[in-house]
């Protein structure tokens, strides 16, 4: 494999990671109500977390992450975060769509907490991640170039997403964006409880 297709690779890999429903889709169209950047910001706050995790990896550190009492830590916290973040944005629905408020937190912010708290995130990097990483490794590439495609990629799909979901949310009707705040809070509810059960499942 040539260095260029290797970075086909990463392009490829990358869109398939951020393009699944998650923690970080849903919080991108909580915040996309008040703001067209609101996904820009996001990837950017999820750069926070993951490029010093993949300097991490880079430099040996994947089997701290494989290890299974990090991985029960890491879930139970993680869970507990998503959860909290679900709740208060099912909480907030009410508010955003109606009254033109919005979440408590910026959209920085949730791009750290929807990375920072996803103990799933950390375990693909220390997985399928340290896999490319070792492929970084291998062509003597620099890591700053591999950071940089596969961050471009969650910034492309991320601020497409909140462009998109600004200008068409108005055409719906109120009661489907309420709808769409209560899909979004239950997907992170969901996420919060499938982290807490897959930690607990380590230990049993």
């Amino acid at each position: 494999m040539t260095p260029s297709l290797f970075l086909l690779s990463v392009v490829v890999i990358s869109f398939s990671g951020v393009m699944m429903p998650g923690p970080m889709f849903a919080v991108t169209l909580a915040k996309s109500y008040k703001s067209p950047l609101a996904g820009t910001q996001i990837s950017l706050g999820h750069a926070v977390i993951e490029v010093p995790l993949i300097l991490l990896i880079y430099f040996g550190f994947a089997r701290f992450f494989q290890n299974s009492t990090v991985q029960l830590v890491l879930s139970a916290v993680g869970g507990g975060m998503i959860i909290w973040l679900g709740i208060g944005m099912f909480r907030a629905r009410t508010e955003v769509v109606r009254k033109g408020k919005d979440l408590p937190y910026n959209a920085f912010v949730a791009g750290i907490f929807a990375s920072a708290f996803n103990p799933f995130f950390l375990l693909w990097w220390a997985t399928i991640g340290s896999m490319l990483i070792m492929r970084v490794l291998d062509f003597g590439m620099s890591p700053a170039v591999f950071i940089t495609v596969h961050w471009l990629c969650d910034l492309v799909w991320l601020s497409l997403i909140s462009v998109l979901f600004y200008r068409t949310h108005s055409l719906l009707g109120l009661k489907l964006q309420e709808w769409i705040f209560i899909a979004c809070s239950l997907l992170l509810v969901g996420f919060g409880l499938w982290f807490l059960i897959s930690g607990i499942q380590l230990v049993v």
